[in-house]
């Protein structure tokens, strides 16, 4: 994991196994063109240091993206106690690679492809896009041990 920041209370091994067994959706913020940010939750996974996601090429957040590539993320549970990741990182758009994306994570979240909703995602996978976030900057908090007292 290389970021300019990283403010945290956990060490960036701790960092990158959370990242990797998380299995939520990430919150992922950008700025629009009013000046305003939008936050949207994506499917993810995180491989060697990027965060990837999937989309509609012409989804909202999409568009944002790639008028502005910066970006916020976060990713902690809803339920005490509580702990997690958040950051700030640069995104670029792919296509090459995007319909395999979109398997790996209806795969990890929805756990078939035999579903009413994993069949109608599938069967628009030539409109994907990967979202490709490189992490610059981390921030963690942990409050897992003193809500346990």
């Amino acid at each position: 994991m290389s970021s300019k920041t990283n403010t945290t209370t956990l060490s960036n091994e701790a960092v990158k196994e959370f990242l990797g067994s998380y299995h939520a959706p990430i919150r992922v913020s950008g700025i629009a063109s009013s000046g305003y940010p939008i936050i949207c939750s994506l499917w993810f996974e995180y491989v060697d240091d990027v965060i990837w996601c999937a989309t509609q090429k012409n989804s909202n957040i999409a568009k944002l993206f790639a008028d502005n590539p910066n970006c916020a993320f976060e990713l902690s549970p809803n339920d005490p106690p509580y702990f997690g990741v958040r950051g700030q990182g640069r995104v670029s758009l792919q296509t090459e690679n995007a319909d395999e994306l979109l398997e790996r994570l209806i795969d990890k979240y929805l756990e078939t492809r035999e579903s009413g909703l994993a069949k109608y995602l599938l069967s628009r996978v030539e409109g994907e896009v990967a979202i490709r976030i490189t992490p610059e900057n981390f921030f963690t908090w942990d409050y897992r041990e003193r809500m346990q007292k």
